[in-house]
C-alpha cells in the first residue's frame, strides 16, 4: 500500500511538472507574438466587475464571453475559457496565432490575452450588435431594420472573409466552425467571423487536415463528420447552410416542426426541385425582397452544400455568384449532403463497426436563443471523435 501511494504521488508530481512546463512554453510562445497585449487577470476581473452575470454576453463550447470596460475606457468582449473546457493550450495558441496573422474587415481582431495560472482569456473589441444568431433568430434586433439589403451585405461579407482565409492568407486557414453564433455584427452591421479556437492552418501542399471531429450539428459537412478530414470544402458546406438560414430566417434544424420538415437543407432542396424556392424566404420580410436575388442566394447555398466536395465552388467564386458577377441560372446543382441521410449512415456504420467503433461527444449550452415569429428551434454544439471501420468515398 505504501508503494502504491508513493508511485501515485510520484506520477501526480510528474504530471504537475509536465503541465507547468507546457504552460511555461505556451506563455513564452505567445509572448513572441507582436502587436498583442498581455493583460493581467486582475485587470480583466475589474473590467468585467468580477465577471458579473449581468455582463455576460453569451456562452459557447469553450467558455463564456463578458462585456468589459478596460482601463482606458474601451469596451471589450472578454472570452474566458472554461477550466474544464476541451480547449486546452493547443487550441488557445491556435486561436491567438490565427487571429494575429490575419487582418480583414470581415474578421474579428484580437486586442490581447491573459495567461495566468489556470486562466486563459482572450480580449476582443466589443461589437454593438452582438452575434448573427441573436439578430436572426432571437429578439436581438431592437429597432434595427434587418431587411433584405442588410442580409445580402452580411452574406457577402462572410463570403469575403472566408475567401481571405481560404485563398489569400498563407498558409490557408480552415475555420471548422462557421455558424450564425460565430458571426458578429458591428455598429454598421458589418459581418465579422469570430471564434478561431477550432481553426487549423492548411499549408499549400496539403489537401486536408485530419482532426478529431468538432463543430456544430447541422453545419458539419457529411464527409468531415464521417472521416474527420477538414478541408476548405467543409467550411464552404457550413457557409452554404448559414446562407440558407439567413435567407429563410430559420435554424437549419428545427425539431419542433413536423417530422418531414425539421431540416432546412432538405426543405430547400425539395422546393428547388419543384421550382418553389420563393416560398421559403423569411416571412418576416413581408415580401420586401428581390425575388431573383433571393432565388440566386438559395441556389448558391445548394451549390455550396452539394454532396461531392469537389463540386462545391470556391469562396471567391461564391462571392461572384452572390454579387451577380457569375450567372448561375443554368448551372446544374446536384443533390446536397443531407443531414438525415448522414445520421442514417452513421447509425448503420456504427452498428457495423461495433465493438471497435467509438462515438464520444459533449454538448454545452450555447446560451438562451429566443424565438421569433418566423423561426425557432434548437442547436447543439458537439465536439467528439467518430471512428468507423468503413467510410463512404468522397474525394476532396
Amino acid at each position: 500500500m505504501t508503494c502504491f501511494c508513493f508511485c501515485s504521488r510520484r506520477n501526480r508530481d510528474s504530471l504537475t511538472a509536465h503541465t507547468a512546463a507546457a504552460e511555461a512554453a505556451a506563455i513564452e510562445e505567445i509572448s513572441k507574438i507582436p502587436n498583442v497585449r498581455l493583460y493581467s487577470y486582475e485587470e480583466l476581473r475589474k473590467a468585467t466587475e468580477n465577471f458579473r452575470f449581468e455582463n455576460k454576453l453569451g456562452q459557447g463550447g469553450f467558455g463564456s464571453v463578458y462585456k468589459g470596460r478596460l482601463r482606458n475606457g474601451t469596451l471589450a468582449a472578454i472570452k474566458v475559457l472554461s477550466m474544464d473546457s476541451s480547449q486546452g493550450t493547443r487550441e488557445f495558441l491556435a486561436e491567438i496565432n490565427v487571429i494575429t496573422v490575419i487582418n480583414h474587415d470581415n474578421l474579428v481582431k484580437l486586442h490581447g490575452y491573459c495567461v495566468e495560472g489556470q486562466h486563459r482569456i482572450l480580449v476582443y473589441p466589443y461589437l454593438e450588435n452582438g452575434s448573427l444568431d441573436k439578430m436572426l433568430f432571437g429578439r436581438g434586433r431592437g429597432n434595427i431594420q434587418f431587411n433584405w439589403q442588410t442580409r445580402c451585405k452580411i452574406c457577402i461579407g462572410i463570403a469575403q472573409g472566408l475567401t481571405f482565409l481560404h485563398e489569400e492568407v498563407q498558409p490557408h486557414v480552415v475555420h471548422r466552425d462557421i455558424k450564425a453564433s460565430n458571426i458578429l455584427l458591428d455598429k454598421d452591421l458589418t459581418a465579422k467571423i469570430s471564434d478561431f479556437g477550432l481553426a487549423r492552418l492548411l499549408p499549400s501542399h496539403m489537401t486536408h487536415v485530419s482532426t478529431c471531429i468538432a463543430g456544430t450539428e447541422g453545419y458539419l459537412a457529411p464527409e468531415y463528420a464521417i472521416r474527420g478530414q477538414a478541408t476548405r470544402r467543409t467550411d464552404i458546406y457550413s457557409f452554404g447552410v448559414l446562407l440558407l438560414e439567413i435567407v429563410c430566417g430559420r435554424y437549419n434544424i428545427n425539431k419542433r416542426l413536423p417530422a418531414e420538415e425539421p431540416y432546412l437543407l432538405e426543405m430547400v432542396w425539395k422546393h428547388h426541385e419543384t421550382g418553389q424556392l420563393l416560398e421559403l424566404v423569411d416571412i418576416s420580410l413581408h415580401g420586401d425582397f428581390e425575388a431573383e436575388e433571393a432565388c440566386r442566394y438559395l441556389k448558391v447555398g445548394l451549390l455550396c452544400t452539394q454532396d461531392m466536395p469537389n463540386l462545391r465552388p470556391s469562396m471567391s467564386t461564391v462571392v461572384k455568384m452572390l454579387t451577380g458577377d457569375i450567372d448561375i441560372t443554368d448551372q446544374t446543382i446536384s443533390k446536397p449532403g443531407m443531414l438525415s441521410e448522414f445520421m442514417l449512415r452513421k447509425d448503420v456504420l456504427g452498428k457495423k463497426a461495433e465493438p471497435n467503433s467509438k462515438l464520444t461527444s459533449t454538448t454545452e449550452d450555447l446560451g438562451k436563443q429566443s424565438e421569433s415569429t418566423s423561426s425557432s428551434g434548437f442547436m447543439d454544439t458537439s465536439y467528439g471523435t467518430i471512428t468507423f471501420n468503413s467510410i463512404f468515398d468522397r474525394s476532396n
